[in-house]
């Protein structure tokens, strides 16, 4: 194959996962706007989402003729395994980042008694449902149709970049879009990539922010809240962010190291 040739057949794919990206933010918008007004629209827009985006990315896939397998969604006996592992790995992550925090910086956690227990299981599932969405947008037809057509470096680096963007536009700063949603990217793609299949980054993503929300790192509103000294916030947010580079660096480090020996 010539180059210009290559060139062209790159382009054609990368213009391909921009279309099915576009149609999947289509989806969301069409169903959130959908169940605005409606009680648990969140969890609904999310379900929605989730099963259309489905539907689209066994589309795309019969487009390029490739099987569930190729894209990572056939569940075989090792799956709910990996999402397990996945799952406990997200979990230690942040009990990890949150001994950070607290060890380095005037920080604690402070239980909330008033909470009820719906809203839990009714945040939990969000969570969840927010998890399903997100790999199946960018860690299963997207992710790998380039890492087939491109290589799989470049795939991460592409799809990592508009799951970037896409938390921008959903309101994140520029700065935590591409420390939070940069590294998360990697930690899941990666995971995707090594592991053939969306069930280990599906448990680590939905691990990750539940137990986020439930340490109260995500506006305060968990189980646990985070309560921070008076006059300490700017060190104290300095050390959770030094805290999660360290997390995920250690995590990606982990994931590369433990699948390279396998493959």
């Amino acid at each position: 194959m010539t180059a210009s040739k290559a060139s062209v057949k790159y382009l054609f794919s990368i213009g391909r996962v921009l279309l099915f990206y576009i149609c999947s933010v289509v989806i969301f918008a069409t169903c959130s706007g959908a169940v605005k007004n409606v009680y648990f629209g969140d969890h609904l827009s999310f379900l929605a989402s989730s099963i259309l985006t489905f539907l689209l990315v066994i589309g795309f896939a019969k487009w390029e003729k490739l099987s569930l397998k190729d894209i990572g969604l056939k569940i075989d006996r090792g799956s709910f395994l990996r999402f397990s592992g996945g799952f406990v790995i997200g979990c230690v992550m942040v009990v990890v980042q949150a001994i950070i925090i607290s060890s380095f910086a005037k920080v604690k956690f402070s239980l909330t008694f008033d909470i009820q227990l719906i809203n839990v299981i009714t945040s939990l599932i969000l969570y969840f449902l927010i998890a399903c969405r997100e790999e199946l947008v960018f860690r299963s037809y997207s992710l790998r149709s380039l890492a087939y057509s491109i290589n799989a470096a470049t795939a991460l680096v592409i799809i990592t970049i508009i799951f970037i963007i896409e938390h921008v536009i959903g309101g994140s700063s520029w700065k935590m879009a591409i420390l939070g949603s940069g590294f998360g990217g990697v930690l899941f793609g990666l995971s995707a990539l090594k592991s053939k299949g969306l069930a280990l980054p599906l448990g680590l993503h939905f691990s990750w922010n539940a137990a986020q929300w439930l340490l109260g790192f995500k506006n305060n509103t968990g189980v646990w809240r985070e309560i921070v000294e008076k006059g300490q916030e700017s060190h104290a947010e300095n050390i959770g962010l030094a805290g999660f580079i360290f997390v995920m660096s250690v995590s990606i480090a982990a994931i590369w190291f433990f699948y390279k020996g396998r493959e």
